[in-house]
């Protein structure tokens, strides 16, 4: 399915057409009739996890449902984290305006460095400090300007989603210091049930209607299978500051996707803190791969 080695340029290409994949979740979710909130979340898990039993054994062979079963419990718990990520990302999208989720969101890389800091005491370079005092500074002008007219769940819930990827990283990481490697791949299969698992009492009575399915398929397997396979290729290949930048590209291509095909203008106070949030990340890990050199 890959090609037997995959160039720097080829790479980043790629994870420029992932991060394209991923955008289309909003404006997607916007077009649906008649499925809502856990229901959406449902066969969005569950179209992913039917790509994901096909695309495995075309990448690692057979074998690897077998290997999942030896796999230590950093592959669950990533596992966990990955459903923790698919549920709150599409509730928060059906909650919120798609800029704020996204906006939210991107804030993930900062979230992570502080975890990290936390449990396994990786160092935080100054540069970093500052770009997570920024972003701060403008995720809460995003949310404290609409505090009136955004739901507090649904901002709780977007939160949900960084944290997640903070905490699934961040055991990765801790994972792999002790010798024992984490595939990704499978633990996004794994996340795919437990999703899946965890919303069907939640989203019956089923009332998603044919339309609404074809949708739910194309999010299963082109929104989240296909790019999270190719984004875990990718990232054997782009080093973590490279892959966080064009990663940022998921957050302007959502806002416009959802600005031109579904009328979803973001404000004034979102376009500000957006810029707070992606300008500290740029500043970042620009200074680290220059750093790096």
């Amino acid at each position: 399915m890959f090609p037997p080695k995959l160039t720097h340029s080829r790479a980043v290409v790629l994870m420029v057409a992932v991060t394209f994949m991923w955008s289309i979740a909003g404006v997607v979710t916007r077009h649906l009739e008649a499925a809502r909130s856990f229901e959406v979340t449902f066969w969005r898990s569950l179209f992913t996890l039917l790509a994901l039993l096909v695309i495995l054994p075309m990448l690692q062979g057979r074998a690897v449902f077998s290997s999942m079963r030896r796999s230590g419990r950093a592959l669950w718990i990533s596992g966990v984290c990955w459903s923790v990520m698919f549920t709150a990302f599409m509730v928060a999208i059906l909650l919120m305006p798609v800029a704020n989720v996204l906006v939210t969101m991107a804030a993930a890389p900062l979230i992570t460095a502080l975890l990290a800091r936390i449990f396994i005491g990786h160092r935080i370079a100054p540069r970093t400090w500052v770009a997570i005092c920024v972003a701060g500074l403008g995720i809460g002008w995003m949310y404290g300007s609409q505090v009136a007219g955004l739901p507090l769940l649904g901002t709780l819930v977007a939160l949900c989603v960084p944290v997640a990827g903070a905490v699934n990283w961040t055991v990765v990481q801790h994972s792999q210091r002790h010798g024992h490697a984490v595939d990704l791949v499978p633990a996004v299969l794994v996340g795919a049930v437990l999703s899946v698992l965890a919303t069907l009492p939640l989203a019956l009575p089923f009332q998603a209607s044919a339309h609404d399915l074809w949708l739910l398929a194309l999010l299963g397997v082109v929104q989240l299978a296909i790019p999270c396979v190719l984004a875990v290729r990718c990232g054997q290949v782009l080093k973590a500051p490279e892959i966080a930048l064009l990663s940022l590209l998921e957050v302007i291509f959502g806002i416009l996707l959802a600005w031109l095909g579904a009328g979803e203008e973001p404000g004034a106070a979102v376009l500000g803190g957006g810029a707070l949030v992606i300008g500290a990340l740029v500043f970042n890990e620009l200074l680290g791969l220059k750093e790096e050199k």
